[in-house]
This record gives structure tokens, sequence and C-alpha cells, in this order.
């Protein structure tokens, strides 16, 4: 249920590529409840770093995906997300989720092109106020100095949210008017779920799969990501020791599939179908990933085998279950046993090989 202690939650009805301007500090805080928040989202010490500047809008956040309870889709009112506008966890414990800020419309103000910039000031992260420095920090699940149980956005998206089952047809009307999805995108994304559900029920599996597959390697397009692996224990592969910058290639489906376990993990971390768009394309490496929060408990997660992050890759909710569309963008984490080295690209890079959020 969404909360009832918004004090401001101005509706700007916001489309994806619109120009916006983030409100001052003072403008921002005097939206927050005393935790921080408006209708439950709360405004991160990270976020300061952003206030008077001006950026496209990357989607409208009128939806989610519950990585909390893990419920399917949630709906969010008045909220967006900007291009480049990443959370960089410097004040969660260095977390290097890297998630895609959500934007409460409050926050922002529409702004014209030819509306001259204001003169920026340089924020100082010692200046951040009190209420957003206690507020990064749950203080109702703290119970040792030992154990530091963090509150961020996404740790706290269930109190700014409601539930939003997957056949309100009225969501994908909004994707489609907000610009957050083109119709080809909405196609896609449909065909993926018909023939999944379908093949769920056990209507014909084989032959859906099988034209499915033929018709889209006819178009060039990814074939059906819904696969699954057989192995009981799973192999770590010559490491890479990838560091940021270097270049890779993502294997084939067939050759990541042939790493994975009966639940698609290896050594615990999950291929997820949204990985197979990306299986045969060539992209730069972001970074290493170590340590990242658990949104369910707030705690800081140490990977035992650290994980790699591609610039530019990133869910894009064309085939998730429950929750198509999602425009989250949250990173995919990949093994080094997926990638292979390849020399950095002489061509410029495709469409999809960018990132407009990173």
């Amino acid at each position: 249920m969404l909360s009832s202690h918004t004090i401001s939650d101005q509706a700007l009805n916001l489309r994806a590529g619109e120009l916006v301007e983030i409100r001052s500090e003072q403008e921002i805080l005097a939206t927050l409840d005393e935790d921080g928040a408006n209708g439950g989202l709360p405004f991160m010490p990270e976020m300061l770093a952003f206030c008077g500047r001006r950026f496209r809008v990357y989607k409208r956040a009128h939806k989610s995906c519950d990585t909390v309870h893990k419920t399917g889709g949630i709906k969010m009112a008045n909220a967006v997300h900007l291009v480049d506008a990443r959370c960089d966890g410097s004040a969660h414990g260095g977390c290097e989720a890297g998630c895609l800020l959500f934007w409460k419309e409050a926050w922002l103000r529409r702004v014209r092109e030819s509306e001259p910039a204001k003169v920026q000031t340089v924020w100082s992260k010692m200046a951040c106020p009190e209420l957003l420095r206690k507020s990064a920090v749950h203080p109702a699940r703290v119970p040792t100095q030992e154990t530091i149980r963090y509150r961020c956005q996404a740790t706290e998206l269930p109190r700014a949210t409601a539930s939003l089952p997957w056949w309100k047809i009225g969501q994908y009307v909004e994707d489609v008017t907000s610009g957050n999805v083109g119709m080809r995108q909405l196609a896609r994304g449909a065909g993926y779920s018909v023939v999944r559900q379908l093949a769920h029920i056990g209507i014909g599996y084989r032959v859906l799969v099988a034209f499915y597959n033929w018709f889209h390697r006819r178009r060039g397009a990814t074939t059906f990501p819904f696969k699954s692996g057989t192995l009981d224990k799973t192999p770590a592969g010559e490491p890479l020791n990838l560091v940021p910058g270097e270049w890779v290639r993502v294997k084939s489906v067939d050759q990541i599939m042939g790493t994975l376990d009966k639940r698609n993990r290896n050594r615990g971390l999950h291929f997820d179908p949204e990985m197979t768009l990306f299986c045969g394309g060539t992209y730069q490496v972001l970074k290493r990933v170590t340590h990242i929060i658990d949104e369910r408990s707030g705690e800081m997660l140490t990977f035992g085998n650290s994980c790699i992050m591609l610039d530019g890759v990133y869910c894009r909710g064309e085939t998730t279950e429950g929750r198509l569309f999602c425009p989250r963008a949250i990173y995919a984490y990949w093994r080094e046993i997926w990638l292979e080295q390849v020399p950095a690209p002489s061509f410029p890079l495709s469409g999809s090989q960018k990132s407009a959020t990173r």
C-alpha cells in the first residue's frame, strides 16, 4: 500500500526524453518526512551531488520489480529514472550495485531547452544533512555495532510501492504512452511472454519453441531464452583477471548453459534469461563487483567469487516473468567463464552496446 505520509508528491507526468532540473537541497528537504523519505521513498545522501543539475528523463518509473520480497511487479506514483543518474554507494558502505536512482517528481522541475542553466554549486560530502546521514542506516535494525544494516531506495521499495499484477493492461499502455517502450519492443516482449506461458502449461512446447527460434534466427534476433543447465557441480574455468576498460565477448547461450547447474547457477550466481539478449555481443568491462547490499536484510554481502559488470549491460525487462518492461535497468553480473577477452573494437559500437543510463 502506498505511504500516507507524503509531504509533497507533485505530479509532472514526465515522459522519456524530457529535460528536467533537480531542485535544490533545501527544496527537496522540505518534501521529506521524518525518515528522510517522500511517499516511502528515501532521498539518499548520494543524490545531493545531483542537485541543481539537468538531466534527460530516461524512463518513467511508474512500475518496478520487487527485489525484496520477490512478489513480481510493483507500482509507484510520480517518479522517474534519469539518464546517467546512478548511485555510487558512497554513503552505503561503498555498495557496488550501481542502482539507477528513483526521483520523485516533487524533486524535479521541467525546463525548456532554451532556458539558461543555473550556476551549479560544488556539493561537499561533509555538508550532508543529519536527516539524510541517519536515514542511510536503519536504526531499528542494528542489533550490534558489528552488524550494520543499511537503508536505501532498494531496501525501502516495498514501503514506496503497491502490488502490480502482470495482467493489469493499463501498465503496458503507460509503458508506450510515456515513451518507455516502443512498439517493436512491446511486440518482442509480448512474444516472449506468450510462448513462455503456453510452454509452461504444456501446449506444444517443442513445436512452439522450434517455430520461435526459426522465426527469430531469420531476423537475426535472439532465440528462445528459457533454457536450463544440467550440471551437479559447476566449473570456475580459467581466470581472466579482467580489469575495467578491457573488452570481452559474451559467449553463446549454449556455451554458458554448459557451465550451469539445474537451477541455472554457476557457483551460486544465477544466469538470468535477460542475459541471453547479450550473448555474442562485445562489451567493455565496467568493474569487478565484490560487495553489494542485500535488499532484504540491508546487510552488506561480500562475494566469495567476484563478478564482472559490463558497461551498458543491464536488465531491459523483456523476458522477465510477472514484471515485463521494468525500467529499473539493474546491471547484470557475469562470471569470467561466461566471457572471453577480445581486442578493443575498431568499429563504432551499435546502439545496443551503448548505455544511456550507465
